[in-house]
């Protein structure tokens, strides 16, 4: 009953978690990748040492591409970002950076505006479609979820059991997003596809967990096990708190191993991930679950 009873300090400490990652956003801006805003992403390799940035950045200056980003990444990769290249602009490019040092391609992307900005809707679209089908999803499996309350004690009706869990949703993907957004301002870490696949996984992950919990919720009020709503939720925390927490620790491990071990492409992957499956283990049972208990008392206080 240690997390239900004591509800008030998880809220406090959610509302500051969600508000500072908003406020990171807001304040510092995504930095999205080409993905969603279209152009072109060069990464090549030199041979030896990497000359100075400014001498790099001074031989792409003379091909007057406009603005064009370099990032160093490790001791001898390089990143160069620019508009929208043809392939006889990449060449040119490529020439101009091997003229400094001699190097080794490591990949070209490019990618038009108008199918960057397609990329950012679908995204989006399929963000909102997830939890649309979430609300649905645990609204039906729910639906009898009062079974076992004293006669004339409705519980809590398993739509809002789907609106507890989406808002413990919306904890975990402000929660990334917040950290991106500083990452961006200090080390340039951008928002890509692989950032939303990480996010879409993530909800998944957290709505697995989550439905967990309230499962066993729904198994004890069957049961009628405890005398009260609240120490049924309390119970079935404590029930499900162990397991919840053995199966993400075992999933960050991994993650960990991909983020110190993995390639540079699935760093920033990895760290999503890292960081979704974390707070989406915290959400599950410090926020979705006491929200119930919250909901319930509002419900009985209005009548």
């Amino acid at each position: 009953m240690f997390i239900v009873n004591h509800r008030k300090i998880w809220y406090t400490f959610s509302i500051l978690l969600v508000t500072a990652s908003l406020f990171s956003v807001f304040y510092f801006g995504l930095k999205l990748n080409i993905d969603f805003t279209g152009g072109s992403l060069l990464e090549v390799e030199f041979s030896g040492a990497r000359p100075e940035i400014s001498i790099l950045q001074g031989k792409t200056n003379e091909l007057n591409f406009g603005n064009v980003s370099l990032q160093p990444s490790g001791d001898k990769n390089l990143f160069v970002r620019s508009r929208h290249l043809s392939e006889d602009e990449h060449q040119k490019l490529v020439s101009a950076l091997s003229s400094a040092a001699p190097l080794t391609e490591i990949r070209f992307d490019s990618i038009g505006p108008v199918i960057g900005k397609e990329l950012a809707q679908k995204s989006i679209y399929a963000i909102i479609f997830v939890i649309i089908m979430i609300i649905f999803y645990i609204a039906f499996a729910f639906r009898q979820v009062s079974t076992g309350l004293p006669r004339g004690d409705r519980g809590v009706s398993s739509f809002k059991f789907g609106l507890m869990a989406i808002v413990a949703l919306i904890h975990d993907i402000t929660t990334p997003l917040g950290v991106f957004a500083i990452l961006g301002k200090i080390s340039g870490a951008e928002i890509d596809i692989l950032f939303v696949t990480a996010i879409l996984t993530v909800l998944g992950f957290s709505v697995h967990d989550t439905i967990v919990v309230f499962d066993r919720i729904r198994e004890n009020l069957r049961k009628g096990m405890s005398k009260s709503f609240e120490e049924t939720v309390g119970m079935s925390v404590n029930q499900t708190i162990t397991r919840s927490i053995n199966t993400s620790l075992t999933v960050i491990l991994a993650l960990l191993a991909i983020f110190f071990f993995g390639g540079e492409t699935t760093k920033y992957f990895s760290l999503t991930l890292i960081i979704g499956v974390f707070f989406g283990t915290y959400s599950s049972i410090f926020l979705a679950s006491p929200l119930l208990v919250t909901i319930y008392k509002f419900q009985n206080r209005k009548k």
